[in-house]
């Protein structure tokens, strides 16, 4: 399916704002210095082949490992060495995971019998580092935290919030957590992905929570731009003078700006794709369920994206809530035909 343990502290933004490149060979973008010999890559998809290829731009040598032999040229020609051998991520210190889903990421953890699949608690060595940075529920970071430790080794959860566009400009911003040790060992890695890493704390499951939630503040942010943005369309209003106003006074945040003007302009295209985003809302539903919270609001955007799927926009960005408040306004026809199944790209994120 590929598919110091102290209070948590703010990495500082003047040492990682920098995302120039020129930099030695072994230096991350604030000078601290790379782990030693190769680095492993997992999940080769529209973001993780931009983050890989960042790294690999800085000099370090990128072992990716892709299931498809017709990609190899393709991660070739991005100056990483791509290979179909799974053992050969077992020799890295650091190995990187960027994937869809908690299965994908069970499964290159804990290995497929089936497949001949050895996992990387398995086959990596005794203080290696598994260096997460897929989205995925905290279950399941406690449960591959672990497997890892089981057998020695660190774990890093290092969620992401950006878009492959911002993973190929190095405009990420990053929530790290685990072992000091180990996430001191991550950080220059993540100096070379991002524009800025914050420290949550030892607790990778914590990262994953901040991540998680984060995705539920922009979504639900995203369903009230639409739904006010219909409002402003229907009384036949030129919607960008509003929010030009909104951005400029309390809603000058970037998931305001950026999306604001995406859904103005009605322009939906990918980005992080409904059902990627869907499957965020169903992980943070489900902590908050758990937790004993309920998320009203969530539940309400986790409806209309299913809407949206059954309505044939699975392939758009999640901005396209825009285009779902439109229809239900009738200022938009509601397209008739359902999403057809499709197998999500590995790796693109928000």
């Amino acid at each position: 399916m590929l598919k110091d343990e102290s209070s948590p502290a703010l990495v500082s933004p003047a040492a990682l704002e920098t995302t120039s490149l020129e930099q030695p060979t072994g230096f991350g973008s604030n000078g601290r210095s790379l782990p030693l010999g190769a680095v492993g890559f997992v999940g080769l998809g529209h973001m993780g082949s931009a983050m890989a290829a960042n790294l690999a731009a800085t000099g370090i040598r990128v072992i990716a490992y892709v299931r498809r032999q017709d990609q190899i040229e393709k991660l070739k020609s991005l100056s990483l060495e791509p290979t179909t051998d799974f053992t050969e991520l077992l020799k890295c210190k650091v190995v990187i995971s960027m994937l869809t889903d908690d299965d994908a990421a069970r499964e290159i953890v804990f290995g497929r019998k089936d497949i001949g699949l050895i996992g990387l608690a398995k086959g990596l060595t005794p203080g290696a580092i598994h260096l997460s940075m897929s989205t995925i529920s905290t279950a399941t970071v406690s449960q591959l935290q672990s497997e890892h430790e089981r057998h020695g080794q660190g774990f890093v959860a290092a969620p992401v919030f950006g878009n492959p566009a911002a993973a190929g400009a190095r405009q990420l911003f990053i929530a790290a957590a685990g072992a000091r040790a180990d996430v001191e060992i991550c950080l220059p890695l993540l100096d070379n992905l991002g524009r800025q890493t914050f420290v949550v704390g030892h607790n990778p499951a914590d990262a994953s929570l901040y991540k998680l939630l984060g995705n539920m503040i922009t979504a639900t942010a995203l369903e009230m731009l639409g739904e006010a943005i219909a409002v402003i369309r229907k009384r036949g209003l030129d919607p960008k003078p509003f929010m030009d106003l909104m951005t400029s006074t309390n809603f000058g945040g970037r998931a305001h700006k950026l999306f604001g003007d995406k859904i103005v302009a009605q322009n939906y295209e990918p980005g992080f794709v409904i059902p990627l985003a869907l499957k965020d809302v169903r992980l943070a539903l489900t902590e908050a369920e758990n937790a004993g919270v309920p998320m009203p609001s969530v539940a309400v955007v986790r409806d209309r994206m299913i809407t949206g799927i059954a309505r044939g926009h699975a392939e758009l960005d999640w901005s396209a809530l825009g285009l779902i408040a439109g229809e239900e306004a009738g200022i938009i026809p509601a397209s008739t035909g359902a999403a057809q199944p499709q197998a999500l790209a590995e790796g693109t994120k928000s």
